[in-house]
């Protein structure tokens, strides 16, 4: 653990969890997969990022799977270095806590994230480690770039990000998104250990982490870019995904300006 990393673990606030280490250490840089009951969509997805033999090590961020999916023989034959399983309370952002803490003392030199339901290109991973060991603080993923491409998206995913969510993070953050509901990204570790970011605090228990995340690296001036990725929904499927219905819609736009107007950052004596 780096003295900056030891020094901001003494004031985290992460959520109780359990973490099954198969392998050690052997990248710079590690793949975080959050996934709770995905079933066979994150098993496909970890056979596929197995298959690729991508420059990272690969850690699963379980936020309480009971389907099964995740038993430890498969896990290992996959290549997972770890799986961690949070039990006590939150949802994304805590699951992202727990994940990017744990990854963070294992001293590795950048995040990348990708959702653990398989809409999502996992060869990209190589271009967001480029990135980042070229300089790059913050990496979005995006099916609008040129390069990239948006299969089946629902229509109404379509308007509220071009219209509603990449304009709000991009004018809170100071830099051009297209696509900032995607949570395929990839952060540096001093983006995360800046004491200004401060993302280990359980206020972030949502989606609210992503959002802020988004806004508060152009903020703080750190180098920030968008790459083409490829984001798939499967056809005459159920859409997968966590915010379903009216209300959690909703609440998910509630959080978006929360983070736009700089509800979620860290008091002045904390920066």
């Amino acid at each position: 653990m780096t003295e900056q990393a030891h020094a901001a673990s003494s004031s985290r606030q992460l959520p109780a969890h359990r973490i099954d280490e198969y392998a050690g250490k052997t990248h710079d840089y590690v793949l975080v997969i959050p996934v709770i009951n995905e079933g066979r969509r994150i098993q496909e997805q970890l056979r596929r990022t197995a298959a690729a033999r991508l420059p990272v090590d690969v850690i699963v961020a379980d936020g309480g799977s009971t389907d099964g999916s995740l038993e430890a023989s498969f896990v290992k034959e996959q290549g997972v270095r770890a799986v961690l399983t949070k039990t006590g309370p939150g949802r994304l952002s805590a699951q992202l806590r727990m994940a990017y803490a744990w990854c963070l003392d294992q001293g590795y030199r950048g995040i990348i994230t990708i959702d653990g339901n398989g809409k999502d290109n996992v060869e990209a991973v190589r271009e967001f480690v480029a990135r980042l060991e070229s300089g790059y603080d913050y990496v979005q993923g995006s099916r609008y770039r040129p390069g990239g491409r948006a299969e089946n998206t629902p229509f109404e995913r379509t308007i509220g990000n071009r219209c509603i969510h990449a304009p709000v993070l991009s004018l809170a953050g100071r830099r051009f998104f297209t696509d900032t509901t995607n949570g395929y990204r990839g952060y540096s570790a001093r983006y995360l250990l800046d004491p200004r970011v401060a993302p280990f605090r359980d206020v972030f228990v949502n989606y609210e982490l992503l959002f802020y995340l988004t806004a508060r690296a152009g903020q703080l001036g750190y180098r920030v870019c968008e790459i083409p990725v490829v984001r798939s929904y499967p056809k005459g499927e159920a859409v997968p995904t966590k915010i379903k219905g009216h209300g959690a819609k909703f609440a998910v736009l509630k959080q978006l300006f929360k983070a736009a107007l700089g509800h979620y950052a860290p008091p002045p004596a904390e920066r």
